[in-house]
């Protein structure tokens, strides 16, 4: 078909050098496609390097403590994955004795592993035809095409899974799949798209009717919940701190944080300060409380939004079960801990 040998030359004269692309070793090829996921190439390209680095093969990563799995992803976001790769890497090593599934089928029955995630293994690395669909591949062909069918419906999902999978080259599938994510991400981008030259030009529908802008077609989800975030941060006459494993269900969890109080605003010096009070560990104990940041810091997930506030809480006594404050490094946190402890100068 003339779309995917047109696609197939422009990938061939402008595609990236980028690691993933020298190999079909399905480790690594999975290893890629995880971290990639809602996380861009220049982001996800040292995160690649590093786990390659410190866990070579799918043995490694599954000998590995979940706690240096999510050191190693910290910045990265939506900790699930990690969780997902470090739990699907000890069943393949255990299970598989380290051999990967070669068919879709197989590949969907692996955890974290969906249908872009399949589909982009059993190409890649075994030449299977299967089309993947990710924000890039939708972009392109919403546009190419002048579809409107929302994405983020199952109608849409499966509209375009079909047409993908009618346009894939199917005698060489990996080279299209990963022409058609290219060309979404460096040639027909969300912003600005410089379709003058682009090869599709002239059978572009968005192009050619002005709508570019309008495509891909989003149905906007809920409106994002504020949730109000005051963190304790510790310290004790020892030079010591106090962190504390997130244990239950959440994006969090299994990572670490400062002692939390969730409150249903934002309080006021005098109000918050009784609130500390009540804490356990604070209990009969005299301390000195700090505003670290005069600005509420603001960090957005996709479904809530974190206004943020870090206590400094000087305790004129050794606290129990603290840490030394020279060790908080070693923890894995969330980006948000992380900043912070990257920032504040403790003494």
């Amino acid at each position: 078909m003339i779309f995917s040998k047109t696609l197939n030359h422009w990938y061939s004269n402008n595609k990236r050098d980028l690691p993933w692309r020298q190999t079909k070793d399905p480790y690594r090829i999975w290893l890629s496609e995880i971290i990639l996921q809602q996380t861009q190439v220049a982001q996800g390209l040292p995160y690649y390097s590093k786990f390659v680095h410190e866990f070579p093969s799918v043995f490694h990563l599954a000998q590995a403590e979940e706690s240096d799995v999510l050191k190693l992803w910290q910045g990265l976001g939506y900790y699930s994955r990690a969780r997902n790769l470090h739990t699907t890497a000890k069943y393949i090593a255990s299970e598989l004795n380290g051999v990967f599934p070669t068919i879709y089928k197989d590949l969907l029955k692996l955890k974290g592993i969906g249908d872009y995630t399949a589909s982009a293994i059993a190409s890649i690395c075994f030449n299977k035809v299967e089309a993947v669909v990710d924000g890039n591949v939708y972009r392109v062909l919403s546009r190419y095409f002048g579809i409107d069918t929302p994405i983020n419906l199952s109608k849409g999902a499966k509209e375009f899974k079909e047409l993908a999978q009618e346009l894939i080259d199917k005698k060489n599938p990996a080279d299209f799949n990963q022409a058609i994510m290219e060309f979404g991400a460096t040639q027909c981008r969300p912003q600005s798209p410089d379709c003058n030259i682009c090869p599709f030009n002239k059978g572009c529908i968005a192009f050619n009717e002005n709508k570019i802008g309008e495509l891909p077609v989003k149905i906007k989800s809920a409106k994002a919940k504020k949730k109000y975030f005051n963190f304790l941060v510790f310290i004790d006459k020892d030079a010591k701190t106090i962190l504390e494993k997130r244990v239950g269900k959440g994006i969090w969890q299994n990572l670490y944080q400062f002692p939390l109080i969730e409150t249903a605003k934002s309080l006021e010096f005098e109000d918050f300060k009784l609130a500390v009070k009540k804490h356990s560990l604070l209990k009969e104990v005299s301390f000195e409380l700090s505003l670290y940041n005069e600005d509420v810091i603001i960090h957005k997930l996709s479904h809530q939004h974190l206004y943020t506030k870090f206590w400094i809480v000087k305790v004129g006594q050794s606290l129990p079960n603290s840490i030394p404050i020279n060790k908080i490094r070693t923890y894995a946190v969330p980006i948000l801990i992380g900043n912070f402890i990257e920032h504040f100068n403790f003494n």
